[in-house]
């Protein structure tokens, strides 16, 4: 009789001791259980130059949060990568996108994230139909590149980038400092062009316009206005002479090291240029042109890459909630805050998060963020836009084409083109 209770004892043992090795819960999609097991979420990075410092970050998030976070980056485009993740029902728990995959892929796989508290703190997330789906992870702005030490070297006077409004005024200036233009076509078509739509009133109404021909791209009075600017940092371009064999490197090369003042470009530069012997008196100032209506006074940017969080029932809700923490505490925590604004060297999108931007092109965009002074990005132009009308700018670039004939091929490209869902 005592062996047989010995044995049913034996038993029970086993089995609770069986049930205690499985955790009660099944692991393998990440999610937490009665067992005590992590958590388990995955975040996609579509940013190549923060990959080492979101790899970094997730390890010491994992152990600090009790939350097994994993990161991951494709080189392919963003839409093509996670349409794979999608087809196999593997998504990752969250997706780091352009504006315009917000759009397209928002009401098929996103949480609507309206009631979270950030939403408050910032004037650059993405709502489509009153539900709030992106969360913008930093802000990227664009306009003139100044090294003011260099300037002051060729004018003899202190430079206020403040003082350029007209096209006149930076023209006074670029004959005597040079210029550099990058022949980038997404530097040409996807910044500088992308101007000429995004400084109008509707830049939805002007592109339908130039589409169905009751708007002539050449009178255009900002069409012109800016091409009047562009032609001047064209004709002071160090390489006019070669434009579309200058490297993107030489060019930031020498705005770095003063031997030219200015360069349209962006924040996204200074990865470039802090490799060389910079000036620390660096900054963006708006594009000048000559139509008064307040764009003197801005640059254009906003949000630049959006998380959002995936709804389908491949992700737990124990997940999304992860997920939801982890944004939080990028904008509310220290270390969070941190990890934006010095690891990554991002220019924060949220207003309570007052941590001084290092480098100088950042602190330039901060500063007009911090006033409102931005002209919003225009997030809808077609995939081809860059490459096609990108090289329609590298003619003129060239003097291949005049103003005219470049006017008329880019409409020519909009007789097709469609802009994207939005």
């Amino acid at each position: 009789m005592k062996k047989r209770v010995l044995a049913i004892l034996l038993a029970l043992v086993l089995v609770l001791g069986l049930a205690a090795c499985s955790g009660g819960g099944n692991s393998g999609d990440g999610g937490s259980s009665s067992g005590g097991k992590k958590v388990a979420i995955t975040i996609f990075n579509s940013k190549m130059e923060i990959q080492s410092q979101m790899e970094e970050m997730a390890k010491k998030y994992s152990e600090e949060k009790g939350v097994d976070l994993e990161v991951y980056y494709s080189s392919d485009t963003v839409a093509a990568h996670l349409s794979t993740r999608y087809a196999s029902n593997d998504p990752y728990t969250i997706s780091m996108v352009d504006a315009k995959d917000v759009y397209s892929l928002a009401a098929d796989h996103a949480v609507d994230l309206s009631d979270q508290d950030w939403v408050k703190d910032t004037t650059q997330a993405i709502a489509i139909d009153g539900k709030t789906y992106g969360f913008p992870v930093c802000v990227e702005a664009r306009g003139i590149i100044y090294n003011a030490d260099a300037i002051k070297k060729a004018t003899g006077a202190d430079f206020d980038p403040t003082s350029i409004k007209k096209t006149a005024d930076l023209q006074a200036i670029a004959e005597k400092c040079g210029t550099g233009v990058m022949k980038e076509d997404w530097s040409l078509a996807a910044h500088y062009l992308a101007e000429v739509y995004e400084q109008q009133s509707d830049p939805d109404a002007f592109i339908k316009g130039i589409k169905d021909g009751s708007i002539k791209l050449a009178d255009d009075a900002k069409f012109n206005a800016l091409m009047d600017t562009f032609d001047v940092l064209k004709a002071n371009n160090y390489a006019k002479d070669a434009a579309i064999s200058a490297e993107r490197e030489v060019t930031e090369q020498k705005l770095a090291e003063g031997e030219i003042g200015l360069m349209f470009g962006g924040n996204w530069d200074w990865s470039v240029i802090n490799a060389y012997q910079y000036s620390e008196n660096m900054g963006i100032m708006p594009v000048p042109n000559d139509v008064d209506d307040g764009s003197s006074d801005k640059l254009v940017g906003g949000g630049s890459k959006y998380f959002f969080i995936d709804s389908s029932e491949n992700t737990s809700d124990e997940q999304r909630q992860a997920a939801k923490d982890f944004l939080n505490w990028l904008v509310y925590d220290e270390a969070g805050q941190d990890f934006i604004v010095n690891q990554c060297a991002l220019v924060p999108a949220y207003s309570n998060i007052t941590l001084a931007v290092k480098d100088p092109l950042g602190a330039s965009v901060k500063k007009y963020a911090d006033a409102g002074a931005l002209i919003p990005n225009y997030n809808y132009l077609p995939d081809d836009h860059y490459a096609k009308c990108g090289a329609i700018f590298q003619k003129y670039l060239a003097n291949e084409i005049d103003r005219a004939q470049f006017a008329a091929e880019i409409t020519e490209y909009w007789s097709t083109a469609e802009v994207g869902a939005h």
